[in-house]
């Protein structure tokens, strides 16, 4: 079953299951959200078959759009300017559809509340965000690197002073030899 719905000015066709991005709405992730402004059900069009019918959605997410870049300019004038513009918006989960005779054709799914970043990222094979308890254990080895680096530091001091105490008397024992 399917219908269409009209919110924010556009029309969309949804089934229980579909996930939408419609223009911003009031709420809060997870809540529930009753859509009541069908214009068809099925092969049921009209007034007064769809009156009573709704369709029922979860919010997944409020969001800001893609960007939009505005650039004004007129030639030979010296005139330029660039604007931009991100459009908020709200992704839902739509969990089932009324009917005008009660009727109710549910998504037997389960409404999670990922957002569309976490997913882009999980799709592109990259890590999930780094949570604050993680973070001081990955700075543990690091510093046990740096101690072994202060380690190995006096070695090569050492050895450097070596040869320039050897090279020392050796030159003093050319302008020795050069003086008579």
């Amino acid at each position: 079953m399917y219908a269409v719905i009209k919110t924010g000015g556009k029309q969309y066709r949804v089934q229980p299951g579909d996930l939408i991005v419609v223009e911003k709405l009031a709420g809060e992730p997870g809540d529930e959200i009753k859509l009541d402004q069908v214009l068809m059900m099925g092969d049921e069009v009209g007034a007064p078959l769809v009156a009573k019918a709704f369709a029922s959605a979860v919010l997944v997410e409020t969001r800001k759009g893609e960007k939009v870049k505005i650039f004004k300019k007129i030639r030979r004038q010296g005139y330029r300017r660039t604007n931009g513009h991100r459009q908020p918006e709200s992704v839902l989960r739509v969990v089932g559809l009324t009917g005008a005779d009660g009727k109710a054709h549910k998504w037997d799914g389960k409404a999670d509340l990922t957002t569309k970043a976490e997913l882009d990222a999980r799709a592109r094979n990259l890590s999930p965000r780094v949570e604050a308890d993680a973070k001081p254990a990955k700075a543990a080895p690091k510093k046990a690197a740096a101690k072994t680096e202060t380690k190995a530091a006096p070695k090569k001091a050492a050895a450097k002073t070596e040869t320039k105490t050897k090279a020392a008397p050796k030159k003093a024992a050319a302008k020795t030899s050069d003086e008579a």
